[in-house]
């Protein structure tokens, strides 16, 4: 469900970017802190966090929670002081990319000074807004770039984790490369970040093998991390999967054993 505490319009028809201006510091910077304590009316305990298979503060996950802080925290020392966007995405089908995206934008919503937009791009799998148990009716990122004048709003979600939204796919579509390489994506994604400056962006992107999907999104991220599924993916697979992108946007490769 939406919230009087996100995005209002960031985008006109016409392709026109609107938010607050960069060199108005004092105020994005304020925003930033009320967003930071934005409020969840209907918060998830343990137990449907970890039904959803997401991670959350409590002993039961430690291990995994650690693990993605791990991860988060090797980000953070990449970007500095500045927020980023970063592509999530698998080396091949059902190595759990998906999975990945999802536990490292909850692990940057643990921190009370930040918050974390995650931003379904699989167009032809889109499976976030299923796993977070999130009612999509009112559409996602392809509908709004095909008819932005509903503004962001209408695509924005909460997901019941504290600083954590949702912006979902919406409807499947085979080829995202032409709505991905448009200007308005890329317009969408700067106004995005540039909003708040304590939001933190992450793309769920599609597998890297026989898709260019992946290395379209990487030219609107700061970082990619690469998810490899452990004895799925082969070390040639591997380094091939990586050879797509700028090698000084890669963070690393994630080895997971979820689908």
């Amino acid at each position: 469900m939406n919230g009087p505490d996100d995005d209002k319009l960031l985008i006109d028809p016409d392709g026109t970017t609107h938010g607050v201006k960069p060199s108005n510091l004092t105020q994005r910077a304020a925003t930033g802190h009320s967003i930071a304590r934005m409020s969840e009316s209907s918060a998830l305990v343990p137990l449907q966090l970890e039904q959803r298979r997401l991670i959350h503060r409590e002993d039961s996950v430690r291990r995994q929670s650690d693990a993605f802080r791990e991860i988060r925290t090797r980000l953070l020392w990449l970007g500095g002081e500045h927020n980023f966007v970063t592509l999530v995405v698998p080396v091949s089908p059902r190595s759990g990319g998906s999975f990945v995206a999802r536990n490292l934008a909850t692990a940057f919503a643990f921190d009370e000074a930040k918050t974390s937009l995650l931003i379904d791009c699989n167009l032809r799998y889109p499976a976030q807004h299923k796993a977070l148990g999130v009612d999509a009716s009112t559409g996602g990122l392809i509908d709004y770039l095909e008819h932005p004048a509903a503004g962001i709003q209408s695509v924005l979600y909460r997901t019941g984790i504290p600083r954590l939204r949702l912006i979902p796919a919406g409807k499947p579509r085979e080829n995202g490369g032409e709505y991905f390489s448009s200007f308005r994506m890329r317009a969408v994604i700067d106004s995005l970040r540039c909003r708040y400056l304590d939001r933190y962006l992450f793309l769920d992107g599609p597998a890297i093998k026989g898709s260019p999907d992946a290395r379209i999104l990487s030219d609107l991220a700061d970082f990619v991390v690469v998810v490899a599924g452990y004895g799925r993916d082969t070390p040639a697979t591997i380094s091939h999967a990586v050879a797509n992108f700028d090698a000084n946007k890669v963070a690393g490769v994630v080895f997971n054993h979820a689908p």
